[in-house]
């Protein structure tokens, strides 16, 4: 994206200057031939200087990057302020028509690198554009094997960016069997350990059934590909994976009994000392996972609980009497504004009140404590806010069933009382399972911590496809 911000910049460029200067702009942000030919018959040397070509590349203008070039070959070897040619433009953008017409007349520009360090060859691989990564390799047949200013060969630009067509056109060029595919960016990693760690499956098949790629090669953490997909995030391919790299001979670096230095001696391997560590990947999604769920049911029901206070059951009055407290009658005091409930029942509101305060505080609490930033990613703060959200879902039930109390007829409190001890004790038993089944699986993890039960560890070598659902059971 950076490359289209160029354009906003030349653009500027031309604009503060004056007269043939801006309509030249003009015309290349248009593709305006007419208008390039007016200017050039008006001032033959308009085009020295300018952005003109560079405009036009980007934008695909195949006639006006023509007409520029038949009259001024040298602006296909000026750079701008990015320090990007006009290849490095077309290019990136997959005007494949002008590459060919600008590598024409300055094939070197193939070699060039723009102020990133990369070549016009390796913007055509990050976007894919198949057809410009064909002609430019065939232009210079050495670029393949040019390296980003990072260190990066264009093998690695494409399978950091899942450029599966450019990679297949550049390996056929490199040579399926060339050490080049083996090449290590600046954290020691080739090819394949980035396709493994990415979970790129058709990428690594290709790799692995159709070149000779090294498939024991060691990063800078003395890592080969298995072991990157041994100790990555685990993903339901990765057993497919794991079968693929065994065929084809991957170990991990402990299995490896010999390796030769640079000098060609082969020499007894000393496995590195892979400390034992704890599977807190799964723990950390469990957290998260629970964190978002917390969120989402406490903002809804503080929503519910803001909205129970300003739609209390019953309404509000709609005006204002005064009643003189020695008449007889039934009616009672009140002034337009106030819950009805509160009139009619009082006793009944203030339990509406108190119960449905709760429900809010409680919930309101859970979300400050969310979004407050402070360390309390473990499973005993977890557990208080689980705590405090039965307490705001139990406070929000008793809330709708005092309003189910208050809004059913006299006639029908029956059916209210027999349908109310119903559902009091399905509740009942809801939250004693869900109490129940937390209190065991706290008390099993406690038992764990302090050394009273020990934990299962599976072999670290052995692929899991559990769903989300196992893992936190298994981690509680």
């Amino acid at each position: 994206m950076r490359l289209l911000s160029l354009l906003d910049y030349e653009k500027q460029q031309e604009l503060e200057a004056s007269g043939p200067a801006k309509k030249l702009n003009e015309a290349a942000m248009a593709g305006d031939v007419a208008a390039l030919l007016e200017l050039l018959e008006a001032d033959p040397s308009v085009l020295d200087g300018s952005s003109a070509l560079h405009v036009s590349a980007l934008l695909g203008h195949s006639s006006f990057v023509h007409e520029v070039l038949a009259r001024n070959t040298k602006l296909a070897t000026e750079t701008n302020y990015r320090g990007s040619l006009p290849l490095h433009m077309a290019a990136v953008k997959g005007h494949l028509e002008i590459v060919n017409k600008l590598l024409k007349v300055n094939p070197d520009a193939c070699l060039v690198w723009d102020a990133d360090g990369r070549i016009p060859l390796h913007l055509a691989a990050i976007k894919g554009h198949v057809g410009v990564v064909t002609d430019l390799v065939r232009a210079a047949p050495e670029s393949p094997r040019i390296l980003t200013k990072e260190g990066e060969s264009v093998l690695h630009l494409c399978v950091k960016h899942n450029r599966v067509k450019p990679l297949k056109v550049l390996v056929d060029c490199i040579g399926i069997d060339d050490g080049f595919l083996n090449w290590k960016d600046r954290d020691g990693n080739s090819v394949l350990h980035i396709t493994v760690q990415n979970k790129q499956l058709e990428i690594m098949q290709y790799f692995l059934l159709s070149t000779k790629i090294d498939t024991n090669s060691q990063n800078a953490n003395g890592f080969t590909p298995m072991d990157v997909l041994m100790k990555g995030k685990r993903d339901t391919r990765d057993l497919e994976m794991k079968h693929l790299l065994e065929a084809l001979g991957s170990s991990r670096v402990q299995e490896l009994p010999y390796f030769a230095d640079n000098e060609g001696i082969i020499m007894e391997a000393t496995p590195m000392e892979v400390p034992i560590m704890k599977r807190t990947h799964k723990h950390t999604d469990w957290l998260g996972r629970k964190r978002s769920a917390l969120m989402v049911v406490a903002s809804l029901i503080a929503t519910v609980a803001f909205q129970g206070v300003l739609s209390p059951p019953g309404g509000f009055w709609p005006d204002d009497l005064l009643v003189d407290p020695a008449s007889n009658g039934t009616q009672k005091s009140h002034e337009a504004g106030t819950a009805l409930m509160g009139t009619n029942k009082p006793e009944a509101y203030g339990q509406y009140l108190i119960f449905n305060t709760l429900a809010y505080v409680s919930s309101l609490s859970i979300i400050l404590l969310l979004v407050s930033g402070l360390p309390m990613k473990t499973r005993v703060w977890m557990w208080t806010q689980m705590a405090t959200m039965w307490v705001a879902i139990t406070a929000l039930t008793f809330t709708y069933f005092i309003s189910w109390i208050y809004m059913t007829p006299e006639d029908k409190t029956g059916v209210l009382n027999n349908m109310l001890r119903v559902a009091v004790i399905l509740w009942l038993c809801i939250v004693g399972v869900v109490f129940l089944g937390n209190l065991i699986r706290m008390s099993r993890w406690l038992l764990m911590k302090y050394g009273y039960i020990e934990e299962v560890q599976p072999p670290s070598d052995t692929i899991y496809l559990e769903d989300e659902e196992n893992e936190e059971n298994d981690d509680l």
